[in-house]
């Protein structure tokens, strides 16, 4: 069975199915979608190729992507174990290296989270299971290919894998990340799950240390300026509101009250980020106008879509972010766990690299 198994936030797959078509049409590569509303997963099936070209990085509406392997229907509560292991037996070439780890997971949504329960203690059962029979590591190898079982009701399942280096390295798609008792509001979470998602290793140890400078449009309560300043970043606070008092009180934080459409700094910054609530086209022409008039090297924000052709609207302003910042950029965008009707986006100018 050829094809994606995707996860996606509960009502979005509309959005993640119109993604994956057009992104396998550019790619010159067959594939239609199965899912409905609610559904928290989509399947793309289609031509052998579509996980080596639309691979999770360049999604954005995938919390996952995963190579299908099977759909397995009609499972006995009793034995779920046998029929696993012949549906990997006849979709595996018998040459195939064992896998590093296997998750068994569910989807984020009202009919899947009353299967954990399940996901869990399946688990336990079917490691030694594929261990006996061959198929996985003795000791888990994170590094090698990993193993998926998704359940999306006790007799459904889909069997599907993934290379860990092209895969989201959470179960679900989802980094656990708790609210600290410091933050100013939970938009916090947002930007701390960009800095984890959007950036590599690399880019966050390069990218944010200590002394850097950066400017928060529309900062206020100021939940996205406290996470800079955990960072050690020297941030300048835009906003008419307030800030909370010890989000000042670090000593890395200048609030000034004016117009985060308006301002611009008296000289360059490393960084600029934004979750202003307003219009995501005249959002994305702002950024663009900040990386093309070098006012920053690199910036993440939110873009807050409509109810309805998400996937549209998503095209529309990234094209005219590009258009308005005109110098080369490295672009990632994705819909976080933390988002709702929004998507976040990070670039960088690569022409200074």
């Amino acid at each position: 069975m050829n094809g994606l198994l995707c996860y996606c936030r509960a009502g979005f797959e509309p959005d993640l199915a119109a993604e994956l078509g057009d992104r396998a049409a550019e790619a010159g590569l067959h594939g239609h979608a199965r899912t409905a509303r609610g559904d928290g997963y989509v399947l793309f099936v289609g031509d052998e190729a579509l996980s080596t070209h639309l691979p999770w990085r360049t999604l954005v509406f995938a919390r996952q992507s995963l190579r299908l392997l099977a759909e397995l229907r009609g499972l006995d509560p009793r034995d779920r174990i046998a029929p696993i292991l012949a549906a990997l037996d006849a979709a595996r070439p018998v040459t195939a290296p064992v896998y590093g780890t296997v998750w068994v997971e569910h989807p984020d949504s009202d009919a899947g989270k009353p299967l954990s329960g399940l996901a869990r203690s399946f688990g336990n059962a079917l490691r030694p299971a594929l261990r006996k029979r061959g198929l996985l590591a003795v000791a888990d190898d994170p590094q090698a290919t990993r193993l998926h079982v998704c359940f999306v009701a006790g007799d459904h399942a889909f069997l599907a894998e993934a290379d860990p280096a092209a895969s989201a390295p959470w179960p679900l798609g989802v980094p656990r990340l708790k609210l600290h008792h410091d933050a100013p509001s939970r938009s916090a979470l947002k930007l701390e799950e960009a800095v984890l998602s959007l950036l590599d290793g690399g880019q966050r140890r390069d990218g944010l240390r200590p002394g850097m400078t950066a400017a928060d449009l529309g900062a206020a309560p100021g939940g996205w300026t406290w996470v800079l300043a955990r960072h050690g970043l020297v941030v300048t606070a835009i906003d008419n509101g307030p800030l909370r008092q010890h989000v000042l009180d670090t000593g890395r934080v200048e609030h000034l009250r004016a117009d985060g459409f308006r301002w611009q700094p008296p000289r360059p910054l490393d960084w600029m980020v934004c979750d202003m609530v307003e219009q995501p086209a005249r959002v994305a022409r702002r950024m663009g106008d900040w990386l093309r008039e070098g006012w920053c090297r690199q910036t993440i924000f939110n873009l807050k879509l409509p109810m309805k052709k998400r996937w549209l609207e998503t095209q529309r302003s990234l094209e005219a972010f590009a258009e308005a910042a005109t110098v080369p950029l490295a672009v990632r965008a994705r819909q976080l766990y933390h988002d709702r009707e929004e998507i976040t986006v990070h670039a960088r100018r690569t022409g200074d690299d």
